[in-house]
């Protein structure tokens, strides 16, 4: 690949003089060569912390709707919440320390196949987000029609929808995979953006309908729904019988439209700079540096404020993360006692002769001894005095057994009884 200036070096270099020899070019893979140190620490630094919150946050929504999915038959706006959270999770293990590695070390040394598939996974993981989020806006519209309806979804038309989005998400930002390749310029490695004079058109093209596809179309439809449903759940009031169900509709609607606008705001600036950068033209200013890695930071922290609003705009996320975590340390403690148990090796033996206090051969022993408790007994059976009539009357019944009680047709010696008596 030729001889690499080292990070140090190319740190120190003159800040007009790189901007002049790199402004034409367009980075990839989320390298972007800086003179300054502070970048260089900063960036890192908040990619770690938005990883760890946003790992954690992650695994509790996971785990809940794991565990729901265990319990019973999955529904279709729990399958999407948990892809969501999937997307979220794929980001932040695979994609997230690819861009600090890259902001810290100066240069490019991950390699040609981690330089052209990684813009590609980031794009294609963001564009499955936004079309979840469409599709959780259609579904929560659905839901808020008619709360009291029970909509059964089979399981493999929740895993098409899933494997659709999937599919449309990866095709569409191929043509970034394509021209994504590693360069050497001005004696450094560079991971960039090479179109060839015959593409040029066609990339033009794509710099503008990408972001039309995967983030404003998305945010209308996303938008359109979501406004429907908050309209029929206000028009409702408390006139419906299901009030319980039209509340937890509300509620759904609400969490899921705060989700949706937090993460078009946090996106926003990300779709700024690329569009900037694709159409950026000769002697017109580049994006500032800052202003490029704060953007990619806002889009990575969206991976961690999509579980926080689920698990705190939700109550059946709450009761779910209350008896998770209850189920957790009933499950430890029992782990425990039965650890601290004696091995049935060092326990002392019994001898064979002596019974247990709930073996037959026991039970006739205390009869046969007296015990208290069958004096006792006796002695209030002695004591309880029985009335003659009542005497009389089960003596009588034992003795002259009803035969209509086993009768199976009573109603055909009615008459024959009433006649008896008039006799």
């Amino acid at each position: 690949m030729g001889k690499v200036m080292p990070a140090a070096t190319f740190a120190d270099s003159n800040s007009s003089t790189m901007n002049v020899s790199f402004a034409h070019l367009h980075f990839a893979g989320g390298y972007l060569p800086s003179d300054s140190k502070d970048w260089r620490t900063i960036v890192p630094a908040l990619l770690v912390a938005v990883c760890l919150v946003g790992f954690v946050g992650n695994l509790c929504v996971l785990g809940i709707l794991l565990h729901r999915a265990c319990k019973g038959k999955p529904s279709l706006i729990h399958s999407l919440i948990l892809n969501l959270s999937l997307a979220d999770l794929s980001l932040l293990l695979f994609s997230a320390p690819v861009r600090a590695t890259a902001y810290a070390r100066g240069v490019w040394d991950l390699g040609w196949f981690v330089c052209k598939s990684s813009d590609w996974f980031i794009h294609t993981c963001m564009a499955a987000k936004s079309l979840t989020t469409v599709a959780m806006a259609k579904v929560c519209f659905m839901y808020a029609r008619d709360p009291a309806k029970q909509v059964s979804i089979h399981s493999c038309t929740i895993w098409s929808v899933l494997a659709a989005i999937w599919a449309v998400a990866g095709l569409l930002p191929l043509p970034e995979c394509f021209f994504s390749t590693t360069r050497l310029h001005a004696g450094v490695e560079m991971c960039l953006v090479d179109v060839p004079a015959v593409a040029e058109v066609f990339m033009s093209i794509f710099g503008k309908l990408y972001p039309l596809l995967v983030f404003c179309l998305p945010l209308f439809f996303a938008s359109f729904y979501f406004w429907r449903a908050y309209g029929q759940c206000q028009r409702r009031g408390t006139k419906t019988r299901h009030l319980r169900n039209q509340m937890r509709s509300k509620q759904l609607t609400v969490m899921l439209l705060s989700m949706a606008i937090t993460s078009a705001v946090l996106w926003l600036p990300e779709w700024v700079a690329w569009l900037w950068m694709w159409h950026l033209k000769a002697g017109s200013p580049a994006p500032p540096q800052g202003f490029i890695a704060l953007s990619q930071v806002l889009m990575f922290s969206i991976s961690s404020s999509n579980p926080l609003i689920f698990l705190v705009m939700s109550g059946e996320f709450k009761e779910s993360l209350k008896g998770l975590w209850k189920w957790m340390i009933t499950k430890k403690h029992a782990a425990a006692a039965e650890s601290q148990e004696p091995p049935a090796g060092d326990s002392e033996a019994l001898p064979d002769n002596i019974p247990s206090p709930e073996s037959p051969i026991s039970i006739p022993e205390k009869e046969k001894t007296g015990s208290p408790a069958s004096r006792r007994e006796r002695s209030q059976k002695a004591e309880m005095p029985i009335l003659p009539d009542v005497e009389q009357f089960w003596h009588e019944r034992d003795t002259n057994p009803c035969e209509q009680d086993n009768d199976p047709i009573p109603w055909e010696h009615e008459d024959q009884e009433t006649g008896d008596c008039a006799k």
